[in-house]
C-alpha cells in the first residue's frame, strides 16, 4: 500500500480514507484522484495492451454535453452533463454504465468551444459537491442525488465568469468547501460544507481562472494553493489570509493546470506561449527556483512520478526533472492531451480521441499499446480516470469503460 503523502493532504474523502485503513487503494474520489495529483494507487493493471486496446466493458450514451471528468467510489461514477437549457449532476453504475440518478444543478453554460459543465464532482463521506459552468454550486446526498443546499457563487460574491466558463472542481476540507468566485474582496471563499454559509473570504480581488486548487502543509501551516486569473497563490485554510503570490506564469488568457506540490516547492504551468515556474516556499514568500518554456501545460496538468514530471507541453509529451527543469525527453505521442498515472504506466488521452499506455520513465518514451475512440467534432477534453481495474473515458455525452485489470 502506498502511504499518503505527508505534505500533500489533498482533501481525501472519508470513503477514500476508509479504503486506505483497510489496506485498499483509495478510489478516484475527486478531480485528479484522491490526492489531486493525477495518480492512482491501484496495482494489478495491464502492463501491455492487446492490439486495438483493452476490452471495452460498456458504452453509455445520453449523459449530456460538457467536459467534466469523474469522481468514483462504491461502484459508482459521478459527473456533470447538460441537456437542453439545464446542467445536471449524474450518477452511473460503474459496472454497467446505467444511469442511477440525475439532479438539475443549474442553467446551461454556453460557449463556442462547447456547452455544458467543466468541473468534476467531489465525494466527501455521504455528500457530493459539484460546481457548474455558470457558478451553480450544489451539495447533494451521494446515494440519491437529493439536494442538501445550493448557491450560485458568481451571483453571491459578484464574480465574473471567465470566457470559457468556471472549470474548477471544489476543494473540500474537513468542515469547509473552498472555491474561487473571483469577486471583489472574494477571490477565494470558504463555505461551511453542511450549510453553505460563508466562513471566510480573501480580502484581495483577483478574478477566477480555470484551475482547481490543492492543499499542502508547508512550514507547519496548512494552505490551499490556487491558480487564479493573475497569480499562483497560497491561502491559509483556517483564515483565508493570502500567504504569498506569484504571477510569473499568468498567461493573460487561460490559467488552467492544477498546481503540483512536492516538499516546500510548488510548480505552476500554463500555455499560450508562457511556460512553467517552480517556487520555493521555505521561509515564507514564493522564491523562484527556475522558469522554463519547456513545459507549457494547456488544459491538462502534469504528473510527478519520482523526480520527474510527465506532461504535455502544448502538443509534445515531455519528461522534465522537477528540481531543475531539465528535459529528459520529448515525444509527439498521441498529440496534445491529458495524462494520469497508475501502476508504473502513463495513461494518455489526446484531444482527438487517441488513447495510449506508456512507461513512466525518464530514460525514453516507450509505448505499450494504443487505440482510438470515435470522437465527435469537439475536442476530447474530459480527463480519464482509473477506478477498480477500469479506464473511464468520456467524449461529451458518451462514456466508455475499458477493462485494464491484469488477469
Amino acid at each position: 500500500m502506498r502511504p499518503l503523502p505527508t505534505l500533500i493532504v489533498a482533501a481525501v474523502s472519508s470513503l477514500a480514507l476508509t479504503a486506505v485503513l483497510n489496506g485498499q487503494a483509495p478510489d478516484w474520489t475527486q478531480w485528479r484522484g484522491p490526492n489531486r495529483d493525477g495518480r492512482s494507487a491501484e496495482t494489478g493493471l495491464l502492463k501491455d495492451w492487446p492490439e486495438g486496446g483493452p476490452p471495452m466493458l460498456w458504452r453509455s450514451t445520453g449523459n449530456g454535453s460538457g467536459y467534466s471528468s469523474f469522481a468514483a467510489s462504491g461502484g459508482r461514477l459521478y459527473t456533470l452533463g447538460a441537456r437542453g437549457s439545464t446542467e445536471y449532476v449524474v450518477a452511473l453504475d460503474a459496472a454497467t454504465g446505467k444511469k442511477l440518478w440525475e439532479t438539475p444543478n443549474g442553467v446551461l453554460f454556453s460557449n463556442d468551444r462547447g456547452d455544458g459543465p467543466r468541473g468534476t464532482p467531489v465525494i466527501d463521506g455521504d455528500r457530493l459537491f459539484a460546481l457548474g459552468g455558470n457558478g451553480d454550486l450544489s451539495c447533494l446526498e451521494l446515494a440519491t442525488g437529493k439536494p442538501v443546499w445550493k448557491k450560485n457563487i458568481l451571483a453571491e460574491f459578484k464574480g465574473d465568469n471567465p470566457y470559457w466558463g468556471l472549470s474548477e472542481s471544489p476543494l473540500v476540507l474537513e468542515d469547509r468547501v473552498l472555491v474561487q468566485p473571483g469577486g471583489p474582496s472574494a477571490t477565494i471563499v470558504a463555505l461551511n460544507k453542511t450549510t453553505g454559509a460563508v466562513i471566510w473570504k480573501t480580502p484581495e480581488s483577483d478574478k477566477a481562472a480555470y484551475s482547481s486548487a490543492v492543499v499542502a502543509t508547508i512550514g507547519g501551516l496548512r494552505q490551499a494553493i490556487f491558480f487564479t486569473q493573475d497569480n499562483g497563490m497560497g491561502v491559509d485554510v483556517a483564515t483565508g489570509k493570502v500567504l504569498w503570490s506569484n504571477g510569473r506564469v499568468n498567461n493573460g488568457t487561460a490559467n488552467i493546470a492544477t498546481p503540483i506540490v512536492s516538499g516546500n516547492k510548488v510548480f505552476f504551468s500554463s500555455a499560450y506561449d508562457t511556460g512553467a515556474i517552480l517556487v520555493d516556499l521555505t521561509g515564507g514568500g514564493a522564491k523562484q527556483v527556475y522558469f522554463t518554456r519547456e513545459m507549457m501545460n494547456h488544459h491538462a496538468s502534469s504528473v510527478l512520478i519520482g523526480e520527474y514530471l510527465y506532461g504535455f507541453s502544448n502538443s509534445i509529451l515531455t519528461a522534465m526533472r522537477f528540481a531543475d527543469g531539465k528535459v529528459a525527453w520529448q515525444h509527439r505521442s498521441v498529440g496534445k492531451g491529458s495524462v494520469i498515472y497508475a501502476d508504473a504506466r502513463l495513461y494518455l488521452f489526446s484531444e482527438q480521441g487517441q488513447v495510449a499506455l506508456a512507461e513512466a520513465t525518464p530514460v525514453q518514451y516507450v509505448e505499450h499499446g494504443r487505440f482510438r475512440i470515435t470522437a465527435g467534432e469537439l475536442p476530447t477534453w474530459s480527463h480519464p480516470i482509473v477506478t477498480q481495474g477500469k479506464l473511464i473515458l468520456r467524449d461529451q455525452g458518451t462514456v466508455y469503460a475499458y477493462d485494464i485489470a491484469a488477469k
